[in-house]
């Protein structure tokens, strides 16, 4: 049985989009719908928000309010940190994407000397950096930053000094940089990326499971490949983003995506992954309610979440 704590990050400063901060409320109100005590049985913590640099003028066009993601990065981490010290796993529940790099840092300072691996369940790959990124939304970035990866023989822009500076911080969040290897990620139902990313992907040898593999080979062989592919890791960080979910679906999230995952092959991915004893940490992100019809996208990461609570709980 795994003692665990809720981590909630309202945070929507590194997305495109408004609203995914109310992506936490939106899914307890589908616990209360479903009569469930997953938000009163388990320990939570609320991490402060920079929400309000939505308010003021971007400084850096490329990293769009990156001082105010650097001090989220170090609520998140210092949180995550503290959480696994005190032997509780720790299940994020987060506004948008960005601030999964910090998740990665918590975990890694809590543990420096174990490996990390990384399932990312996205759309998206989420590797862009100041250098590459076609919107400058830092929901685009964690990747990058956990890999410490600047990306610099694909550069498009050139940055200004404090956007550099501040980017400089938040590869080095906790004093480990890089904090997980390109071996050690495996993307599940990816399948909206640049060329600038694709050049990772190809040069650090990242497996790419697709959704017409998860398809066509089932969950049980996924989740074979995976943990096969992470044997040499010690520990195991699986985050999933509501967009790797097909658009048809996910229409509550700031960048839906076609010919995604349906809903009940994400459900049983994610309950799979949560019986393996090397499984760390999970997190869910990107739920826009202000996008979405009747709460239905938070219902359904709610679903998620209460099977992997379950499930944890059990083993």
């Amino acid at each position: 049985m795994r003692n665990i704590k809720i981590i909630e990050v309202r945070s929507e400063i590194g997305a495109g989009t408004r609203g995914a901060s109310l992506g936490i409320d939106a899914i307890k109100i589908a616990a209360l719908d479903f009569m469930s005590n997953l938000f009163v049985n388990f320990p939570s913590e609320v991490v402060e928000n920079e929400n309000r640099l939505l308010y003021e003028p971007v400084a850096s066009p490329y990293a769009k309010r990156i001082q105010g993601i650097n001090t989220m990065y170090e609520r998140v981490s210092k949180s995550v940190c503290e959480t696994v010290k005190s032997g509780l796993f720790p299940l994020l529940i987060s506004g948008d994407h960005s601030t999964a790099g910090a998740t990665i840092a918590g975990l890694k300072m809590a543990r420096p000397k174990r490996r990390l691996g990384v399932v990312w369940i996205d759309a998206h790959a989420d590797l862009h950096s100041p250098y590459t990124t076609p919107s400058g939304n830092m929901h685009g970035m964690p990747l990058a930053i956990s890999l410490a990866e600047d990306n610099i023989p694909n550069q498009v822009h050139n940055l200004d000094a404090p956007t550099l500076e501040y980017w400089n911080k938040l590869k080095n969040i906790g004093k480990i940089s890089p904090k997980i290897e390109p071996e050690d990620i495996v993307f599940i139902a990816l399948r909206d990326y640049e060329k600038e990313e694709e050049a990772i992907i190809k040069k650090g040898n990242i497996k790419v499971i697709n959704v017409a593999e998860v398809r066509r080979k089932g969950v049980e062989n996924v989740l074979r490949q995976t943990f096969l592919h992470l044997a040499n890791c010690d520990d195991i960080y699986v985050s999933f983003d509501v967009d790797s979910l097909d658009s048809s679906i996910s229409r509550g999230t700031g960048t839906p995506v076609s010919n995604g995952l349906r809903q009940r092959e994400a459900e049983d991915l994610i309950a799979s992954f949560m019986q393996h004893h090397k499984i760390c940490c999970f997190e869910i992100a990107e739920v826009n309610p202000t996008l979405d019809k009747e709460n239905l996208m938070a219902e359904m990461a709610f679903n998620i979440l209460q099977r992997s609570v379950n499930i944890l709980l059990l083993n």
